[in-house]
């Protein structure tokens, strides 16, 4: 990153920009993933090719063709297996499972590429003819393997015409340092926890530390992926992108439909526009709506991972939702009640998220709630999880997480003009002390250990 935004800044000509960002995302996902960067060719230049036939003639053909197409793609290294693997064990069949290496970000690229097709058959964007600034669309590096899920109308301008003024590459590296403390600082702290909870026998599992997982888990899969859409914002407004926000502080939600607007917006948007619109929304009848919801959240659920945890987390999702439909008094409660009640589901459900099987997420959600061990080896275990460490960071997420850190989020926005006040100035200043103070810890951290697992890369 450091030598390519250099060459940006040296370079005067777009075209010499976009080649150059172009063969640097290309040489970044092949450092990971030498052999699929072929299949993520291929997955551009197709649906670079079906936009150009669409562009030319809006076929229902040709739009479904696309669609199954990259679908298919998708399905055959991502869910073969858990295909397979279903199909023996419900009806005792004895097919061979083959053992398909998952592409990095597949699910991001795909989606992506996709909402392009469909935008150019709908006539929401003009179609690309240089394959070059459709395969950098899809493969520039800051997005690339764990979203936001960018749609090409978005930043089509930005491709041909853009400039990154002194403001928006300080701005854009504040919060990219904002965006790598959420991840090695939190995330990372949270995630060691997480990993020695749920590492414990059920036996040994009770309350205290149950909870425990549980509410560190919630913590560390919003800073991860928070933080990595940080990185992804920021990297971007360096190099004169401007990406959407995917998160809008979504622990402070006092319904579950509320929680789906703030979540990981742009794939929420993505499932909004693109499969429960098209399939009739709530335009068709209760019932209709009722079905379409549940595919959708199917869909949110198997697009995560090939495991039925995440099937059954996504339908869990849609269940409130449907409950929060038809039972109207729910959305009526108190707002300190809703907001407990969300934050209840949402912990559960990222419980059954988070476990390796259901029959583990079914037995960890029951040692939450009936867990009444308090042996010396199940205590033991529980206070090896409070280290000092674990304590302030998980504070420090409770409080990055609530509305306090609204107060946080005006100083990430915050730019000066020529009519900014001498107080605005200070803070302006002071911010970029603390993100230098950030930088330099989160070196520290990553330098002394190897401890980075990114939740979001494996789907």
């Amino acid at each position: 990153m450091p030598v390519v935004f250099l060459l940006q800044l040296v370079v005067k000509n777009l075209k010499v920009k976009n080649a150059l960002l172009l063969i640097a995302s290309l040489l970044f996902y092949a450092y990971g993933e030498p052999t699929y960067i072929f299949l993520m060719l291929f997955s551009c230049l197709l649906n670079y090719v079906f936009a150009l036939l669409l562009s030319e003639k809006k076929s229902k053909f040709f739009i479904a063709l696309a669609v199954i197409m990259n679908l298919a793609l998708l399905g055959i290294f991502k869910y073969t297996g858990f295909l397979l693997t279903s199909l023996n064990d419900i009806v005792s069949l004895n097919l061979t499972v083959p053992e398909i290496p998952l592409p990095i970000g597949i699910s991001f690229f795909t989606f992506q590429a996709l909402t392009y097709v469909i935008d150019v058959y709908r006539g929401d964007v003009g179609v690309q003819k240089n394959y070059g600034k459709v395969l950098l669309y899809v493969s520039f590096f800051p997005q690339l393997i764990a979203g936001p899920i960018v749609r090409y109308k978005d930043i089509a301008r930005e491709i041909d015409e853009r400039h990154a003024s002194v403001d928006d590459i300080a701005c854009g590296l504040r919060r990219f340092i904002a965006g790598l403390g959420k991840k090695v600082l939190i995330s990372n702290t949270m995630a060691m926890a997480v990993d020695f909870v749920f590492g414990i026998s059920t036996e040994d599992l009770n309350i205290a530390s149950a909870w425990i997982g549980a509410l560190a888990y919630i913590m560390q899969i919003y800073f991860d992926f928070s933080g990595y859409s940080d990185m992804a914002i920021g990297l971007g407004r360096m190099f004169g992108f401007h990406f959407k926000e995917n998160f809008n502080y979504p622990y402070i939600a006092t319904s579950m439909q509320d929680f789906w607007r703030r979540w990981h917006i742009s794939l929420s948007t993505f499932f909004r526009d693109y499969v429960y619109i098209p399939l009739g929304g709530n335009r068709k009848g209760r019932l209709r709506t009722v079905l379409n919801k549940v595919i959708v959240f199917f869909l949110t659920g198997l697009w995560h991972g090939a495991n039925w945890t995440f099937v059954v987390w996504g339908l869990f999702h849609g269940f409130f939702l449907l409950l929060e439909e038809f039972i109207p008094r729910l959305k009526k409660l108190p707002k300190v009640i809703s907001h407990i009640y969300t934050l209840l589901a949402v912990t559960v459900g990222f419980v059954i998220f988070r476990a390796d099987t259901l029959g583990q997420g079914v037995m960890f959600v029951g040692k939450m709630f009936s867990g009444f061990n308090f042996s010396a080896e199940a205590n033991s275990l529980t206070v090896q999880t409070l280290t000092p460490f674990f304590i302030v960071m998980f504070v420090a997420a409770v409080i990055g997480c609530g509305p306090l850190s609204k107060y946080v989020d005006k100083i990430k926005h915050l730019e000066i003009t020529p009519d900014s006040t001498k107080k605005q100035k200070c803070i302006y200043v002071v911010s970029f002390v603390l993100a230098v103070i950030v930088l330099i810890w989160c070196i520290l951290r990553l330098a002394g250990g190897s401890y980075n697992p990114f939740i979001y890369f494996r789907f």
